[in-house]
């Protein structure tokens, strides 16, 4: 199966998602059932991002072309991904470009998300039985040549240990942040309310902490923030709330709060889920100076950095922890 055909089936593929037939709706009901944090609200958001951001025609062929590859892969690796499940198909774009790359792969899914990834490939096992040549899954991955590992900071040790003969990427917890400067519009607020609240916060590149201006007034952001009270409907996420409310009166810490946010005073970057952090920075002080070569930051969303609303929507450019995947695959 040379590169264009790939493409081909990938474009084709994005189709079966946007068509949104009986198959794929209840394949998606089926992961919501698995997964309560899978709501169909967010299943929906992550699959159409998929679909238009990356399974278009011209932006694979595009994409591919900036590496060079060749049109057939003459001498393909085993290259082994382990996935998170943290959001739905959060380990698509490592499939997407060892698929791309002409390589085999074996996935070992996260028992969170197996529901989603396993429905599309099998997809393109129907339409072109090579496909199973080149994907499969797998429980324990042994005997690959490379991997790409995604999981917890503690998780990243084992797999540092077990990976650390072979080409490896490795990705431990990373997260987002927002620097505001009081002069966002309405919309502004709006707009980063989805970058904060969209799969319930449990991403990389939601916002989980803000930089504010001192003096800053949180009430147009809380007012903003209302547009996903609908979230507390959920009785996990609720617990939450709930939890960390009951946290913050114990230890008598000021805080701030809508139905479905609470927001405290925190030098931390990562916040629990209903939890958001903010830090003041004084005039003329430059947070992205002590953030852009932080380890543990995904993405900084603001004026000149992601536009709001945008850090759930990357690009096939847009590499997990600023390491370049498809180069990785083109050289091992």
């Amino acid at each position: 199966m040379n590169l264009q055909q790939r493409i081909v089936l990938l474009n084709r593929l994005g189709e079966y998602i946007l068509q949104d037939n009986d198959n794929w709706q209840a394949t998606k009901q089926k992961a919501s059932h698995q997964n309560s944090w899978f709501t169909p609200e967010f299943i929906d958001l992550a699959t159409r991002n998929i679909a238009l951001a990356f399974l278009q025609k011209d932006k694979l062929t595009a994409w591919a072309d900036q590496y060079s590859f060749q049109a057939d892969n003459t001498a393909p690796k085993n290259v082994g991904i382990v996935m998170a499940g943290n959001i739905p198909l959060v380990g698509f774009h490592d499939f997407l470009c060892v698929f791309i790359s002409g390589h085999r792969q074996t996935i070992k899914l996260s028992s969170k998300d197996d529901v989603l990834l396993k429905h599309l490939v099998q997809q393109l096992h129907d339409w072109d039985e090579r496909t199973r040549h080149l994907i499969s899954f797998a429980e324990m991955l042994k005997n690959c040549d490379a991997y790409i590992a995604t999981g917890s900071n503690n998780s990243a040790r084992y797999f540092d240990y077990y990976f650390s003969k072979y080409p490896h990427i490795i990705r431990r917890n990373r997260t987002s942040v927002a620097i505001l400067t009081g002069e966002e519009s309405p919309e502004e607020l709006n707009q980063l309310a989805d970058d904060v609240y969209q799969y319930f916060g449990l991403g990389c590149r939601n916002v989980t902490k803000l930089y504010v201006p001192e003096q800053y007034d949180f009430i147009p952001l809380l007012n903003a923030f209302k547009k996903y009270d609908h979230l507390t409907d959920l009785h996990k996420y609720k617990h939450n709330y709930d939890y960390i409310l009951a946290v913050l009166l114990l230890n008598r810490q000021y805080y701030m709060a809508n139905q479905s946010i609470l927001l405290t005073e925190s030098k931390e970057l990562f916040s629990p889920i209903s939890q958001l952090n903010f830090e003041y920075y004084k005039p003329g002080e430059q947070p992205e100076a002590i953030l852009t070569n932080n380890e543990d930051v995904q993405c900084i969303v603001g004026k000149n950095h992601i536009p709001f609303g945008k850090a759930q929507s990357p690009s096939l450019t847009d590499y997990a922890d600023g390491v370049d995947v498809m180069k990785f695959l083109r050289d091992i």
